[in-house]
């Protein structure tokens, strides 16, 4: 009897990929449909010919106001604050993630701290750091790091210290010094688990950057979508959404192909994600 479990959806794959978004779809057709129905004016779930007249205004018209297509604005203000927040906090999770998981000293010294930092609500001290920070660019870079840095670092921590310990103890026979046991031994083992980590932390990542947009900001996709929920301006809300979820997806799928590239013994037979 072949059981389920070992079945393969062979080339039905994208199929079944694409089932759900389309179920998705009928739906929020149908309810719009309905919606419009019973009445004509209501803007909580607007038909996609709507939508696409939105999004066709505030990205190929230029506004008014500024001279700019908003949404391509928003789009750059958002990812270039985003990629700085990730980049540092990808950064400092690399190296004080290695030196706390390779080093005993290191590891009694501040692996405690590095388990109370990451569990800190992020948003609990966003009011802080703009406090701290001010309400310029700074504070909202800052929110990202230390949102995903410290859960980072912890992954990458429990990870160097899951090393064999007959790895590092070759390394030394062989007359590798504690630098070099760092770079040729734990630093390629880590860095496939750093950037599974990284993919992880995307949607926290913009969470916390859409938080801190919406909050304080002139521009951006947070700004806008909260700027426009003023006015019930689902038209341009949804697509400025499923926007920024494309943009993740893309980044994650990005972050999916370097790490089977970089690193394809990492990975084996693993199922795609």
């Amino acid at each position: 009897m072949r059981r389920v479990m070992n079945m393969q959806p062979g080339r039905a794959r994208w199929l079944l990929a694409l089932l759900p978004f389309a179920l998705i779809v009928m739906v929020y057709v149908v309810g719009s449909a309905q919606r419009r129905a019973e009445n004509p004016s209501d803007k909580v779930l607007p038909p996609f010919g709507e939508m696409s007249s939105a999004i066709h205004r505030v990205a190929f018209e230029e506004d008014k106001r500024t001279g700019e297509y908003l949404f391509w604005s928003d789009t750059g203000a958002s990812l270039e604050r985003l990629a700085i927040g990730l980049s540092i906090a990808t950064a400092l999770a690399l190296v004080l993630g290695l030196l706390i998981g390779l080093l005993p000293i290191g590891n009694a010294m501040f692996a405690p701290m590095t388990a109370v930092m990451s569990m800190i609500p992020p948003m609990a001290i966003l009011p802080i750091l703009f406090i701290v920070f001010g309400l310029g660019e700074l504070s909202k870079v800052v929110l990202i790091i230390v949102g995903v840095a410290p859960c980072l670092m912890r992954d990458l921590v429990f990870t160097v210290g899951s090393l064999p310990r007959e790895q590092l103890v070759k390394a030394q026979s062989l007359g590798a010094s504690t630098w070099q046991v760092l770079i040729r031994v734990a630093l390629p083992q880590a860095l496939p688990r750093l950037i599974a980590s990284l993919r992880l932390a995307l949607g926290p990542a913009f969470l916390f950057l859409i938080s801190a947009e919406a909050i304080s900001a002139d521009s951006g996709l947070g700004y806008r979508i909260f700027l426009l929920r003023r006015y019930l301006a689902m038209d341009t809300i949804l697509p400025y959404v499923a926007w920024i979820t494309l943009l993740a997806f893309l980044m994650d799928l990005a972050l999916a192909q370097l790490s089977r590239r970089a690193f394809p013994w990492a990975h084996g037979a693993e199922p795609k994600a």
